[in-house]
């Protein structure tokens, strides 16, 4: 994606993502992380952002696919841009409010579906079905990691990959989500994406993707193929 198209993409989504933030109650949207995407420090705001254009690019080198699942979607700031690359595009979560807000501004595409996992689980989607699953900064959350990669890499067409991101909780981050404020200074993390990393070898090959940055890896992102 060049840059000005990025930068336009970035921009929409801040604004409608700082809409709801001034209607939500304080802490609200924290776990969707709206206030790292609407961050004031430029540094910030930068990083988490890359994190998504990095995928982005990734994904763009093989579309057009036919499907996509975001696992995660949260306030469904990739979806936009799936919709674009994919036939059909699948969004999951526990908690849908974040992306119903922020609909009122950016509404889903006519090729995107979302989906309550407290609805539909992963065992009710089709085997084989997903040429992307995109599992961004959520695997640190879930409680069962391996049964929870073991669903996911079930759902991958053959060749098809999923895209895993997430922070290191090296001291380096710890000490980045103090600076960044309270609703970042909280132990919320299962895990780091080493664990991550490690638990999806067991299962598929690892392609790594970036590391946001040397010398100080504050994220990492990769791919698993079966």
């Amino acid at each position: 994606m060049h840059s000005t198209e990025f930068n336009a993409y970035k921009t929409r989504y801040r604004a409608a993502i700082r809409q709801v933030l001034a209607e939500a109650a304080p802490g609200r949207l924290d776990e969707a992380a709206f206030p790292a995407y609407s961050h004031p420090n430029p540094l910030i705001n930068w990083l988490f952002w890359q994190r998504l254009r990095v995928v982005m690019d990734y994904i763009q080198q093989a579309a057009p696919v036919e499907r996509v699942l975001d696992f995660g979607c949260g306030s469904g700031v990739m979806l936009p841009f799936l919709a674009e690359v994919s036939r059909e595009v699948t969004a999951l979560d526990v908690d849908l409010a974040p992306l119903e807000w922020v609909q009122r501004s950016i509404p889903l595409a006519a090729n995107v579906r979302a989906l309550d996992a407290n609805q539909t689980s992963l065992a009710d989607l089709a085997s084989h079905s997903y040429d992307f699953i995109n599992a961004l900064d959520v695997l640190e959350h879930v409680d069962d990691l391996p049964r929870t990669l073991a669903d996911l890499l079930r759902l991958l067409k053959p060749g098809g990959q999923i895209i895993i991101s997430g922070p290191t909780e090296n001291i380096l981050y710890q000490l980045g989500r103090r600076l960044a404020g309270p609703e970042y200074s909280g132990a919320y993390h299962e895990r780091g994406v080493a664990e991550i990393r490690a638990d999806l070898a067991k299962l598929a090959t690892v392609r790594p993707i970036a590391t946001l940055y040397w010398p100080m890896p504050l994220f990492e992102i990769f791919a698993g193929q079966v």
